[in-house]
């Protein structure tokens, strides 16, 4: 049965069918509707996508589901943070409306789907290069979630850069009547990229995780002084090689639209993109860098 926070008016909604209640009584009331997809474990990164969403809509709907597709074996879905408690505490803060919070038979009532979405091209290259299958399972889960509660808008944070592209390409190419809208990264004040995995990082190895946004800064700096595609690489890889505990998987400046990696002699922005484990924890960050001389 849908359960209530009597002194928020928070939903919370477990089936298919208590959401379905919750948005016809939102609809009837003629109020505009907005999606923030989550995996649960939320910090201020997504109440700042709450915000926004609250800022363009009537209500905001929450989800907190953590989707088993998306997760190779030997990934991290066992162990992900899972804090229901809190998380519905922010959201009722908020002044969520609804928060769809189902378990994974509730989401594939069949199993795993046998159709799902396919990412293409651009879903196989950086993140989708080191986590095979992944971006398929993340716009498969978006997906459905669009189906389920057909938002007017959906908020997104940039953060997760090459997600969001591929979010609003599927938004395009599949003709799905939903506003995609981005929220800016927010960190911690000495810099680090706000994640729910960064729950796993004890005080070394924050330090050490620290190298991620150093790097983008480093490249938005040498940019911004009309240094050369391969001279804001060179900086931005130094500060990653200055810190011995962490492992880098890729430090690319791509094309914001196509995610091609910039030639040399590129003089157009760039999206600086880092991806690093610090010990057994995987982190992603990124940075727009103007400038760019040839």
């Amino acid at each position: 049965m849908t359960a209530a926070a009597p002194a928020t008016g928070l939903v919370v909604a477990a089936t298919r069918a208590e959401l379905a209640v919750a948005l016809d009584t939102l609809r009837s009331k003629g109020s505009r509707i907005a999606l923030v997809p989550t995996m649960g474990a939320l910090h201020e990164g997504h109440r700042a996508l709450v915000t926004r969403a609250a800022a363009l809509t009537d209500a905001v709907v929450v989800s907190i589901f953590l989707n088993p597709l998306q997760f190779a074996a030997g990934e991290d879905l066992a162990r992900y943070p899972r804090t229901l408690d809190s998380d519905l505490a922010l959201c009722a803060a908020e002044g969520v409306a609804v928060v769809f919070a189902p378990l994974a038979d509730e989401v594939y009532p069949r199993g795993e789907p046998t159709v799902r979405v396919a990412a293409g091209g651009l879903g196989e290259i950086l993140e989708g290069a080191s986590r095979p299958g992944h971006f398929d399972g993340v716009l498969t889960v978006v997906a459905k979630l669009f189906g389920l509660v057909r938002p007017d808008v959906a908020v997104f944070g940039e953060k997760d850069a090459q997600q969001l592209r591929l979010v609003r390409q599927m938004v395009d190419d599949l003709d799905i009547p939903v506003r995609i809208e981005a929220v800016p990264i927010v960190r911690t004040t000495e810099g680090l990229a706000l994640s729910s995995r960064n729950k796993y990082l004890d005080g070394p190895a924050m330090h050490a995780a620290l190298a991620l946004s150093r790097s983008v800064a480093a490249a938005q700096a040498a940019g911004a002084a009309g240094r050369t595609v391969e001279e804001v690489l060179s900086v931005a890889r130094q500060e990653l090689r200055a810190e011995h505990e962490i492992d880098v998987d890729y430090c690319v400046l791509v094309d914001p639209e196509t995610f091609a990696q910039l030639a040399p002699g590129t003089g157009r922005p760039g999206l600086l993109l880092v991806a690093a484990k610090v010990g057994a924890t995987r982190l992603i960050d990124n940075g727009l860098v103007v400038g760019g001389s040839s």
